[in-house]
């Protein structure tokens, strides 16, 4: 089954602290530069402890939102399982060609009955 991808952000690994990092402590990475970058471009700065795979701390990858991650990795090598590191969103990481690629699904808040 094909999957759309829809382009989100391209992240680069970097060890410089920048202005206005977010932190996830899931991931131990402090993440800055999406907010208000029209080319939506960020920068991650691991932790040396961060459980992420060693490919995401030194390659930049590119990251799509999609439908359905499950589907997304299918027949993908998956170095990251989907997870849930921020409310709201599922990631998950494959490697393709030698480059490491994310995955998002944004989840819709739940309908609140009148």
């Amino acid at each position: 089954m094909r999957h759309e991808l829809k382009f989100h952000h391209m992240s680069i690994p970097t060890d410089v602290p920048r202005e206005n990092e977010t932190y996830v402590e899931a991931f131990k990475v402090h993440i800055s530069g999406l907010d208000g970058n029209p080319y939506r471009v960020d920068w991650l700065r691991f932790e040396p402890d961060s459980p992420l795979p060693d490919i995401l701390k030194t390659l930049p990858h590119v990251a799509y939102v999609v439908d359905d991650i499950e589907v997304a990795i299918a027949d993908a090598e998956v170095i990251v399982a989907p997870t849930t590191p921020i409310e709201g969103v599922t990631v998950a990481y494959i490697v393709h060609d030698g480059a490491p690629i994310e995955f998002l699904q944004f989840h819709r808040a739940e309908s609140q009955s009148a």
